[in-house]
């Protein structure tokens, strides 16, 4: 591959990054995830703490490690939502946010306790809604940086020949 076809990818990326950066889709996935990531803090920190006191042992454990999963999942995503404004606000170019230190990390679907008891419902709650903003923060940064490592830009024609293809079957 020449030094143009890779400085045309490279070009072509950045400004995929930064377009994403800009958009409408984003200001909604940052509010919400900050949003979450305050609404998170405010419980652990305040009625958490009540609720699980008021759990048995096994079920103290099992909160405790939800707990910490559910901040590391959060603490991901906002660190990932913070690299994309950064971009935006040109803080850091596009092509520096393409280093693969800041992609979001695949998430351990590590077990969850084995504990039966069910947790706190507020923290049940906020479980399931970092899990679900989880997937789709994850599922937009394989969508923009995926291609980073691509040869070359996708040729429009040539991809809505192979959709064509894939939906007809030929």
């Amino acid at each position: 591959m020449g030094e143009t076809s890779q400085e045309a990818s490279l070009l072509w990326q950045a400004e995929a990054i930064s377009g994403f950066a800009r958009s409408e889709l984003f200001d909604r996935t940052f509010q919400e995830g900050m949003d979450l990531v305050e609404e998170t803090a405010a419980y652990l920190d305040g009625a958490g703490r009540q609720d699980s006191k008021l759990l048995s042992r096994s079920a103290a454990l099992a909160y405790a490690s939800e707990s910490m999963r559910l901040t590391t999942r959060l603490m991901q995503v906002a660190s990932w939502l913070l690299v994309q404004r950064a971009v935006r606000e040109g803080d850091m170019a596009p092509e520096a946010a393409l280093d693969a230190s800041y992609r979001l990390a695949a998430e351990s679907d590590g077990e969850r306790s084995a504990n039966t008891e069910p947790l706190p419902p507020p923290l049940a709650e906020l479980l399931g809604r970092s899990e679900r903003l989880f997937e789709r923060v994850r599922h937009l940064d394989a969508r923009i940086y995926a291609d980073s490592c691509a040869a070359e830009p996708p040729h429009p024609v040539l991809s809505q020949l192979e959709r064509l293809k894939d939906a007809f079957g030929t």
